[in-house]
């Protein structure tokens, strides 16, 4: 007869295992004490970041205004995004249009908290977050990035491994949790990243969904769903822009993210069993939302856009069904889809986004439609944002 096994303890041994080996692998990518760090910038990539000629760059430097840039073989300079911050105050102090180089929060602008969801994994949520949080950074905002998902694949990108960085903590929930919460200051880690913070996300989390019903029960979570909202409050000079990546379920730490939240991103594949997966989602969060709204939540968004990801334009019924999308919900679909392409996952392996990884690991066209079709759709978002601020936004 065969001997049956304990689940509990057979998942355990796996995840033991797992972490193991992924923790060797980041050693491999990473070694010990060092820290991840992003490549340099060729001189043209900068340019078109900052929307001026490479000439003008050259310039700056050769008349000793702004960072000096790496000389390489062939006379090419190279940039790091701090130069590129750097560059972006010098330019700013000069311009006669305030904006065009920090385009960020000016007087009476009110932080803008976007979050991203979607119930169904395999959307392309969090791959949609990090790029669209680098992409702002990269366009010269104040960006923090909360991972709100447990399984904390953003943090994970961006060189965290949850269970052996955060034993002792440092996720949201600690800034969040009913007894003895910490100041958001506590939580927040500056990252590797000039102009991006990150909060990141482990297991921790689930304890929000688990104390929530009790605290409720006690009478001590009437509000619950402003604990996000009210933590943000206390940096909210700190940023321009909030990017929330939830977990793909419905529970109480989303709603408490969409209830802090100005706007709202919902990643969809355009496939009709996750439409119809959407479709549920979208009838359940109506729900919900309708009775924090009672409660006194705050319901009002800047904006809500349904961006479809993972798109392949030679496939027929995706393209109807992004036509079915289009003429149900008119504008509040971006123009533009994040296309499916091998850069964005092999980037993926290595744990980077587009943004990060050399161009010459990719051949130049497959590069140049991922990343086109990335700025893009970042482009529109920051299009919003400007247009939530009541400034005409460039898409």
């Amino acid at each position: 007869m065969r001997r049956q096994e304990r689940i509990d303890v057979l998942v355990g041994e796996h995840a033991q295992r797992l972490s193991e080996r992924l923790q060797a692998h980041r050693e491999q990518l990473f070694p010990p004490n060092a820290t991840k760090n992003v490549r340099k910038f060729t001189s043209g990539e900068v340019a078109d970041l900052l929307g001026i000629k490479d000439a003008y760059l050259r310039k700056l430097h050769l008349d000793g205004r702004g960072p000096s840039p790496e000389t390489r073989a062939g006379g090419r300079r190279y940039y790091s995004l701090q130069d590129v911050q750097d560059l972006r105050h010098l330019l700013e102090k000069g311009t006669k249009t305030p904006g065009t180089y920090l385009p960020g929060r000016r007087d009476g602008d009110h932080l803008q908290v976007i979050t991203v969801i979607n119930f169904k994994g395999g959307s392309g949520k969090t791959t949609t977050a990090a790029h669209l949080a680098q992409k702002l950074a990269l366009d010269g905002y104040r960006v923090l990035a909360v991972d709100l998902d447990p399984q904390a694949s953003f943090s994970a990108l961006h060189g965290f491994q949850p269970e052996f960085d955060l034993i002792d903590g440092g996720t949201l929930y600690d800034a969040i949790r009913y007894d003895d919460p910490v100041p958001l200051r506590d939580v927040i880690r500056q990252s590797y990243f000039p102009g991006l913070d990150i909060i990141p996300g482990n297991l921790d989390l689930m304890e929000f969904e688990h104390e929530t019903p009790r605290a409720l029960s006690e009478r001590n979570a009437q509000f619950f769903f402003t604990r996000v909202g009210d933590k943000l409050a206390e940096v909210q000079d700190d940023y321009d822009v909030v990017v929330i990546d939830c977990p793909p379920q419905l529970g109480f730490l989303t709603m408490s993210a969409l209830s802090a939240a100005t706007a709202v991103l919902v990643t969809v594949h355009p496939q009709m069993l996750d439409v119809m997966s959407m479709c549920q989602f979208l009838l359940m969060t109506s729900n919900l939302l309708g009775v924090v709204a009672e409660a006194g939540g705050n319901m009002s968004y800047d904006w809500l856009r349904y961006v479809v990801t993972r798109y392949e334009p030679g496939d027929g019924p995706q393209n109807q069904m992004v036509s079915f999308m289009r003429s149900m919900f008119g504008e509040h679909v971006l123009n533009h889809p994040v296309l499916k392409s091998t850069a964005i996952s092999d980037a993926g392996i290595t744990k980077q986004t587009l943004y990060e990884v050399e161009r010459n690991q990719f051949t130049r066209s497959t590069y140049e439609r991922a990343i086109e079709s990335l700025n893009a759709v970042n482009g529109e978002i920051g299009a919003l944002i400007q247009q939530a601020w009541g400034r005409k936004g460039v898409a």
